[in-house]
């Protein structure tokens, strides 16, 4: 199906504060910038018609631009706080480019630094679900989870009594056998493929029908401190053997040395 002549633009929202690991988008992964890996995902990706970083941070944004994407603006400092969510800082990027640019993309993909090990069909896979269900809003890359939320547990702050997390019409869930269950799935955080009109007219990064992507959870790490950072040097040394995911300097048509 990727031919579409719909626009697909890959935003990699990357600001400058990293309480866990200084400098984190820029730090060295394998010997490549962390954000580099986001940039060469939406560069080799057939789907994708422009790749646009938005940040905060001018050496962030010297880093992107040396590696092949674009930044058109930097991004306000209100929307690089610890605790802004992805809705705002998207809905900024696309009212700048319409503002700035007459640019109105049909599809927008989220690619997120932080989780930088990709599989290489991912991208086209997930704008082709998208595109083939006319009422979706949304894609979104999951995996199998380790463990089955049915079974979990949250503890009541007043008296210590544990409440199962999950309400269900099973009885007593968490008494099951785990193959009775439901397979159940957790966001990975290394793609969404949503439509503007979700982000623009719903306000909401998901809208109402969701499809998944399923992610084999080898390629699954989000890095937020040094021991997850370690983990993914360790898983990162196979896949660049394989060249098994998306790599800076593989194809990358329009990476440039400026």
């Amino acid at each position: 199906m990727i031919g579409t002549d719909m626009e697909i633009l890959a935003i990699i929202p990357a600001r400058g504060g990293s309480r866990g690991i200084p400098k984190k988008n820029i730090k060295l992964l394998g010997g490549i910038p962390l954000i580099a890996f986001s940039i060469a995902a939406g560069l080799q990706a057939r789907s994708i018609s422009r790749v646009i970083v938005s940040t905060d941070d001018e050496e962030i944004a010297k880093c992107a631009i040396q590696y092949g994407a674009e930044v058109p603006f930097l991004r306000p400092g209100e929307l690089a706080e610890d605790n802004v969510p992805d809705l705002p800082v998207l809905s900024h990027a696309l009212e700048w480019l319409n503002a700035n640019e007459m640019y109105r993309p049909d599809i927008i993909v989220q690619l997120r630094p932080t989780s930088p090990l990709r599989p290489l069909s991912c991208i086209d896979e997930a704008v082709n679900i998208l595109i083939a269900d006319p009422d979706a809003d949304c894609v979104r890359a999951v995996t199998p989870c380790g463990q089955n939320p049915y079974k979990m547990w949250r503890i009541e702050n007043g008296n210590g009594q544990m409440i199962p997390l999950l309400q269900s019409d099973f009885h007593e869930q968490y008494n099951m056998p785990r193959q009775l269950l439901p397979k159940t799935y957790w966001q990975t955080g290394q793609l969404e493929v949503i439509r503007r009109e979700t982000i623009i007219e719903k306000h909401s990064l998901t809208g109402d029908r969701i499809l998944p992507i399923i992610i084999d959870p080898k390629y699954v790490i989000d890095i937020d401190g040094l021991e997850e950072w370690k983990i993914a040097e360790h898983m990162l040394i196979n896949f660049m053997e394989e060249k098994s995911i998306f790599l800076p300097g593989v194809g990358d048509i329009r990476m440039t040395n400026s």
